[in-house]
């Protein structure tokens, strides 16, 4: 993992964007207009995943309101160019509205909830193991909630998320091709997405996902786990995102949150390929009692 001073850092340049004032940049020729819709509310956002049965069945009516979406030109992308992070969030949760040190907005089934409430006592008693410790990636949805830094690439066929952590990348096909035969699929850490452009907003389906997590301190998702999200730039310095989560065995209906990432100023910031297995005091194992212990920790090469 990056050190804390490198993160700090990088929450830093967050604050400052946020409270800096924005400066609007020219979107290519041809780019098209933001909505001028108002965007529903959290309530409706609810209601309207529990209205249908599945992240699938949520998408098709999303599509068939887009009227099947539309086309994207190289000369009319969407502008979303730029370096960004995501918008600071305490204890990183999953979703920004849940109280630190409390339960989910989420609501799980009974089983995830008791799981749930065991891992906030346990974290009170100092014993907490986040499963990415051993450098694996994120996998999605937790994807969405990391905090480091972020590039999205349109191109009329597909859209890149790319995320730093782990050189985390998720390809979203919009050239109109379905999902992977069911008879193909296995479970990806970031799934197999797919989607359609409705106006400025990117519409996308992920499925075929392993099991995980969603923060640390947050609940569990089992490979059920499937997405709907709704990508736009709300203006200048961000892009949002609206996420339906559906996986039966652990939600007892769909949970929305509603990202947002925040375009960084620095224009020098560029991705940069790293591994957190690189540094040896990144090596971990869970203890018996479940907490993160590392392993041969050193500082070699420092003075005495």
């Amino acid at each position: 993992m990056r050190s804390e001073t490198t993160l700090i850092a990088a929450m830093m340049l967050v604050v400052g964007a946020l409270a800096s004032s924005c400066t609007t940049a020219n979107a290519p020729s041809g780019g098209p207009a933001p909505a001028s819709r108002a965007e529903p509310t959290k309530d409706e956002n609810l209601a309207l995943g529990r209205q249908h049965k599945t992240a699938a069945d949520l998408y098709q009516a999303l599509r068939e309101q887009a009227k099947g979406g539309r086309p994207l030109a190289w000369t009319s992308l969407p502008d979303w160019r730029g370096v960004y992070t995501r918008a600071p969030v305490a204890g990183f949760a999953f979703d920004p509205e849940t109280p630190e040190g409390g339960l989910p907005t989420a609501k799980l089934t009974p089983a995830f909830e008791d799981r749930m409430r065991k891992r906030i006592e346990g974290v009170k008693n100092g014993i907490e193991w986040d499963p990415i410790s051993t450098c694996a990636p994120p996998g999605h949805p937790r994807w969405l909630t990391e905090p480091f830094l972020r590039e999205f690439i349109v191109t009329p066929n597909q859209t890149w998320l790319i995320n730093e952590m782990v050189n985390d990348v998720r390809r979203v096909y919009t050239d109109g091709r379905g999902h992977v035969p069911e008879e193909d699929r296995y479970p990806l850490y970031n799934g197999d997405s797919i989607g359609f452009w409705d106006g400025d907003k990117l519409v996308a389906h992920t499925n075929q996902l392993m099991p995980g997590i969603y923060q640390r301190s947050n609940p569990d998702y089992t490979d059920q786990v499937e997405t709907v999200e709704i990508w736009r730039k709300a203006d200048d310095k961000t892009l949002t995102a609206d996420v339906w989560v559906y996986d039966p065995p652990a939600l007892a209906e769909p949970w929305h949150v509603k990202q947002a990432y925040v375009k960084l100023s620095d224009p020098d910031l560029r991705i940069r390929y790293w591994n957190c297995a690189e540094n040896q005091n990144n090596a971990v194992h869970q203890t018996q009692d479940g907490t993160t212990q590392f392993n041969g920790f050193t500082f070699d090469g420092a003075k005495k």
